[in-house]
């Protein structure tokens, strides 16, 4: 009788199916999601609404969704909701008229002075339970016992002796706090889902449905394809390219993985390897400017920095970072003696081109308004609008306005998770508002490091990551941010260098063992083992887990000051991010002896550190490293790599 009850558990807290309606259902599903989008983007660049208001309506018609759309298990009936979902979308409507009608009311309040009504307690009981259940059938197991292990901390906690213990929280103080407020569930993580995450988001899906990927694949494939291991240079140049419009590394595996994954297999790539390179390469996105992912925008409204500024400072440990997984990529692909693709699959430059052009467009509005210091709501609404006015010039690109409304119908069901996700992280952040955890952790963290900056960056990466292990990328930012932000901060290092620092750490938390959500989207197309899969991603995104240290000290890596400070420190990281690479595949011209690689790797590190004299011993340790591999003659490499 236990191996079932621990397998009925276990069932409770997995990710539901994502169904697939027919018929009426199909329909009203496609509908009701064009009109959330249709609604969110008349919210966020039209109307003058309040935050509550704007996100309660938001996420109460989303959950009408989202219960019809994810089944509560994976064994789930693929396309026709339960009596279960149906009552939940019933509820979830009755939610939605309570904000509508009561919504402007409710914004005007003053929390804990203004009493709740009967009404509000239901109402809010019910956001509050729906919240719990999106969140188990969006993220799993992850994110749903933070939130319930914060829940019970905000209940429990006055019982408990010590620092860790806080004032007695009543349940109708719990619920005023976290529903009527802008502090809990309608917080900032869900302010930016509906608002900026969800204009991006919409962005990238119009450009994909007027050809956009197709067109990113064919220049991809003429910049890298004639090289060795042609396919897997493909797969990060082209995915560096969709995804720094997607900002989704889920969304970038499926897209560009579909054809690369396949073509990597075929030219000798094992699968395994094959989904790693994919995976690197798409992660990468949520970290490349212009878009970058939604953890992102909510880093410009925690913080309060421009996102134009985020978004250029982002560049350059954006460019090191596909620097890294494009050179790891081909020193393996050199030393397994794979061939470039066939030159009859490569198009043309002037082909190319004349298919594709348009889409250079809509990218040239997109940085142009960015810099140009347009709300990032607006950037991404000229980016779509440019989209679809060059894609008229086409008939092969042309989309009408039922393809407009499918677009915004695929833009909100992408982003459901992402809203289940965000409005849980809401709980958390209120969660520790109220108790004052973040003083505490902050207090538990310094006697861990003893003051020490180095360790105290090595544990806040560490913590981010474990924070993010079966949580979306958005969900583990805004959740170090609250905690482990302000101790950075007591370090007196520049915000942006520290938000930037825990933004990238939250990123590869999509692909590192063992819960990579990035790495399971992949094992279905390489049927490969998804742990292997981000075991091998993570040693190519390795630079992903050095720069951020660089970029901390050193902080000419983010373009923050003078601009000769900035040039010799990039060409020195790119150095050493190219020597930390041969380390790691163990090979140059030629097999490298591990006396090399280790050379390699200390004068790699030594060149990514932001100072001269460190960097100069690293440039010595290099070249010794290379002496080796540069001169040596051995004729041939193994096929084959484990």
């Amino acid at each position: 009788m236990v191996v079932p009850r621990l397998l009925r558990l276990r069932t409770w807290f997995s990710v539901g199916i994502r169904r697939k309606p027919e018929g009426w259902l199909k329909w009203f599903v496609t509908a009701w999601a064009a009109g959330i989008g249709a609604y969110a983007v008349w919210a966020a660049t039209i109307a003058i609404i309040d935050p509550w208001e704007l996100t309660s309506i938001f996420l109460t018609a989303a959950f009408v969704l989202l219960f019809l759309t994810i089944g509560p298990f994976p064994s789930s009936d693929e396309r026709r909701p339960n009596p279960l979902d149906w009552a939940m979308a019933a509820a979830s409507v009755g939610l939605l008229a309570y904000c509508v009608a009561n919504g402007t009311e409710i914004a005007k309040r003053i929390a804990l002075l203004d009493p709740l009504t009967p009404w509000d307690l239901a109402v809010g009981t019910g956001i509050f339970a729906l919240t719990l259940e999106a969140t188990r059938r969006t993220t799993g197991l992850g994110l749903t016992a933070v939130v319930l292990g914060f829940v019970l901390y905000n209940f429990f906690g006055h019982l408990l002796p010590g620092v860790l213990g806080h004032g007695y929280i009543g349940y109708t103080h719990f619920l005023d706090i976290m529903v009527f407020t802008t502090d809990g569930i309608m917080g900032l993580p869900l302010r930016v889902a509906a608002t900026y995450a969800f204009l991006f988001v919409m962005f990238g899906t119009v450009l994909s449905y007027c050809g956009g990927a197709e067109f990113f694949f064919n220049l991809a494939a003429l910049l890298s394809g004639r090289r060795p291991g042609g396919p897997a240079k493909i797969a990060v140049v082209s995915s560096g390219m969709y995804g720094m419009i997607s900002g989704s590394p889920t969304a970038d595996v499926v897209t560009t993985g579909s054809i690369t994954i396949p073509m990597m297999k075929r030219l000798g790539y094992k699968p395994a390897l094959a989904g790693a390179v994919e995976v690197a390469a798409s992660t990468g996105g949520s970290i490349m400017p212009p878009v970058m992912g939604s953890a992102a925008f909510i880093m410009a409204e925690y913080t309060g920095i421009e996102y134009r500024d985020i978004a250029v400072a982002a560049l350059l440990p954006a460019l090191l970072y596909y620097l890294g997984v494009y050179s790891q990529v081909h020193f393996r692909s050199v030393k397994m003696g794979l061939q470039s693709l066939d030159t009859a699959g490569i198009p043309t430059l002037g082909a190319t081109l004349r298919e594709g052009w348009l889409f250079i467009v809509p990218l040239v509005v997109l940085t142009w308004a960015l810099l140009d210091g347009y709300d990032p709501s607006m950037v991404a609404l000229f980016g779509t609008i440019s989209v679809i006015i060059t894609a008229a010039f086409r008939k092969k690109s042309r989309i009408g306005p039922i393809g407009i409304m499918r677009a915004l119908a695929e833009t909100t069901q992408r982003a459901i998770p992402v809203i289940g996700a965000c409005a849980a992280a809401g709980l958390v952040i209120a969660g520790i508002s109220m108790t004052g955890l973040a003083p505490k952790f902050s207090h538990l963290v310094n006697l861990i490091t003893e003051g020490q900056l180095f360790l105290t960056l090595f544990v806040a990466a560490l913590l981010t990551i474990v924070l993010g292990c079966g949580m979306p990328t958005p969900s583990a930012y805004i959740l170090a941010a609250v905690l482990i932000g302000p101790i950075l901060a007591a370090f007196k290092i520049p915000p942006m260098a520290a938000h930037m620092f825990l933004l990238y750490f939250a990123v590869v938390s999509a692909l590192t063992p063992p819960v990579a959500v990035a790495a399971f989207a992949a094992a279905t197309i390489a049927d490969a083992n998804p742990l292997h899969i981000a075991a091998v991603a993570t040693r190519l995104a390795l630079a992903a887990f050095i720069v951020p240290f660089a970029f901390v000290f050193g902080p000419e890596l983010l373009l923050i000051g003078a601009w000769h400070k900035t040039l010799v420190a990039g060409c020195t990281a790119a150095a050493g991010v190219l020597l930390v690479a041969a380390a790691v595949e163990g090979y140059v011209r030629a097999p490298m002896p591990w006396w090399s690689r280790v050379l390699a790797a200390a004068g790699g590190l030594c060149l990514i550190a932001p100072n001269v004299t460190v960097s100069a011993v690293g440039a010595v340790l290099g070249a010794a490293a290379f002496a080796h591999s540069w001169f040596a003659r051995g004729a041939g490499a193994p096929r084959s790599v484990n």
